[in-house]
């Protein structure tokens, strides 16, 4: 796959060649093992799903849940104003469902659809995926700026499965996606 044109992000260390330095940073941290979720978001009525790959946990006590999100985005607006989300965990089997959710989402709050997919609110507000493996509802309790993205620490308020856990949970090698570096 082809790397994205742009400008060198960063530090280059002394002696190295900056394009090429750039192409082996990228080509790392895209080697670095990510999971791939929806993330649901809430404010008010507005609700949306996104496809996410920046998310892990932080710490046991309190439960606190971090994901990134770039600045531009929509569910960056809904997690400033409605402060829930929900880690949405897709099993391997159903890569195809995360695709619906990189692009703007629609949601039909009579039929409680977005994209199409069914949901249910979780304990927050926020959406659960009817056919996610797994979910983690949160709500956030801290926020770093990181450059483009926004880091939201988000406390565990609920947590379950909804499908077999035996399949495991879809990660970015399982898809052609990349997203970083």
């Amino acid at each position: 796959m082809p790397l994205p044109a742009g400008p060198i992000v960063g530090p280059v260390p002394e002696g190295r060649d900056a394009d090429e330095y750039d192409k082996l940073r990228r080509r790392v941290l895209w080697a670095m093992p990510y999971g791939l979720y929806v993330l649901g978001t809430r404010a008010g009525d507005r609700r949306n799903g996104m496809t996410l790959n920046w998310a892990t946990q932080v710490s046991f006590d309190p439960k606190l849940v971090a994901v990134s999100v770039e600045k531009e985005a929509f569910t960056h607006e809904l997690l400033l104003e409605g402060k829930v989300f929900t880690l949405n965990l897709v099993d391997r089997e159903d890569r195809a469902l995360v695709r619906k959710f990189t692009k703007p989402v629609e949601v039909d709050l009579e039929a409680k659809t977005l994209n199409g997919f069914a949901f249910h609110d979780a304990l927050s507000g926020a959406p659960v995926l009817d056919d996610a493996m797994a979910y983690v509802d949160c709500a956030v309790r801290q926020q770093v700026d990181v450059g483009g993205h926004t880091l939201f620490l988000g406390e565990v308020v609920d947590a379950g499965f909804q499908k077999s856990e035996e399949t495991g949970a879809l990660r970015m090698e399982d898809t052609r996606m990349n997203y970083g570096g």
